[in-house]
C-alpha cells in the first residue's frame, strides 16, 4: 500500500508540472483558438536562455529567468506579427503547420546558439526528505509542485478576474464583437503570445531543476497535448486535472508495468477520450451551423 501511496504522490508532483507547462499551451488557445505545436520547442529555448544567464553571465536565477522571460517574450511577440498576423483568418491547418515549422527552426537555432552550453539549472531549494505517512517525499519536488500549483492559481485568478483576462475571453468568444468594443485584438494576441512564453521559461526551469533538461525537453512537449486535450483545450482547470491523471497514469505504469508501457499510457487515455468525450473533460462543445 505505500508503495502505490508513493507512486501516486510522485504521479501528482509530475502532474503539477505538466499542468504549469499545458497552460503555456491553454492560454494561446483559449484567447486565439490557435494550437501551438512547437511547445516542447518554446521550454527547451527558454530554459536554455536561462542557462545562458547562469553560466556565461554569471547572473543569479532570478535575474536570468527575468532575462529569459523577455526574450522568450521578444521571440512570441515577433512570431505573432510576422508570421500569424498574416496568416489571420486563414485555414487552421496553415496555422498548425507554421507552429510545427516554427518549433523546426526553433531546435535548429538553439543547436547553433546554444551549443556548449551548460544545461543544469539549480533550484535554491534544501536539498533532503519529509516523512509523511509512512512515505519519503523529496523535498525539492514538493516545493516545485507548489510553486507550479501558485502560478496556476495566479494565472487562472487573473483570467477570471481582471481586465485583460476578461478582454482575452470576450475575443475567444466573438472577435468581430470584441472589437466593436474597442478591445486591440492585436495587442491581445501579443500578449497572450508573451505570456505563454513566460510560462515556458518558469516551467522549463522548474522541470529542470528536478528531472534535467536539455535538448531531451522538446518531448515534455509530446506529453502536454494528452493533458490539454483530455482536460479541454480552452480550460485551465481542465489542464490541471488532465496533468494529474496522466502524471498519475504514468507513475503507477512505470512503477508496475515498466516505463515502456508508461510511455505509451497517457496516448492510449487519449484515444479512449477523443472516441467518448473528444472536447475533453472541461472543454466547450462548438457547435456549429452546416
Amino acid at each position: 500500500m505505500s508503495y502505490f501511496v508513493e507512486l501516486s504522490v510522485n504521479g501528482a508532483i509530475a502532474g503539477s508540472l505538466y499542468a504549469l507547462i499545458a497552460l503555456a499551451f491553454v492560454v494561446i488557445y483559449k484567447a486565439s483558438r490557435i494550437i501551438n505545436f512547437a511547445l516542447g520547442e518554446w521550454v527547451m529555448f527558454g530554459t536554455s536562455f536561462v542557462a545562458v544567464g547562469l553560466h556565461l553571465l554569471a547572473a543569479p536565477l532570478i535575474v536570468s529567468i527575468g532575462l529569459a522571460c523577455v526574450g522568450m517574450y521578444a521571440v512570441a511577440v515577433i512570431f505573432n506579427c510576422m508570421v500569424l498576423r498574416p496568416l489571420a483568418g486563414g485555414r487552421a491547418i496553415a496555422l498548425i503547420m507554421v507552429t510545427i515549422g516554427f518549433g523546426a527552426f526553433l531546435r535548429a537555432v538553439a543547436a547553433m546558439v546554444f551549443a556548449g552550453v551548460p544545461r543544469h539549472i539549480e533550484l535554491p531549494i534544501p536539498a533532503g526528505t519529509v516523512e509523511v505517512a509512512g512515505v519519503l517525499l523529496s523535498l525539492d519536488e514538493l516545493a516545485v509542485a507548489a510553486i507550479a500549483i501558485a502560478l496556476i492559481g495566479a494565472v487562472s485568478y487573473c483570467f477570471a478576474r481582471s481586465r485583460w483576462g476578461i478582454a482575452l475571453r470576450a475575443l475567444a468568444d466573438d472577435r468581430g464583437a470584441a472589437m466593436a468594443m474597442g478591445i486591440d485584438v492585436q495587442w491581445c494576441f501579443a500578449f497572450v503570445w508573451g505570456l505563454a512564453g513566460a510560462i515556458a521559461v518558469v516551467g522549463g526551469v522548474l522541470w529542470t531543476g528536478v528531472a534535467g533538461g536539455g535538448f531531451g525537453m522538446v518531448l515534455v512537449g509530446l506529453k502536454i497535448f494528452p493533458v490539454a486535450i483530455i482536460g479541454g483545450l480552452d480550460s485551465i482547470r481542465g489542464a490541471l486535472v488532465g496533468a494529474m491523471l496522466i502524471g498519475w497514469l504514468e507513475s503507477l505504469t512505470s512503477g508496475y508495468l515498466g516505463g515502456g508501457v508508461s510511455s505509451v499510457a497517457a496516448y492510449a487515455v487519449l484515444l479512449a477520450f477523443l472516441l467518448v468525450r473528444p472536447y475533453g473533460v472541461f472543454g466547450r462543445a462548438d457547435i456549429e451551423r452546416v
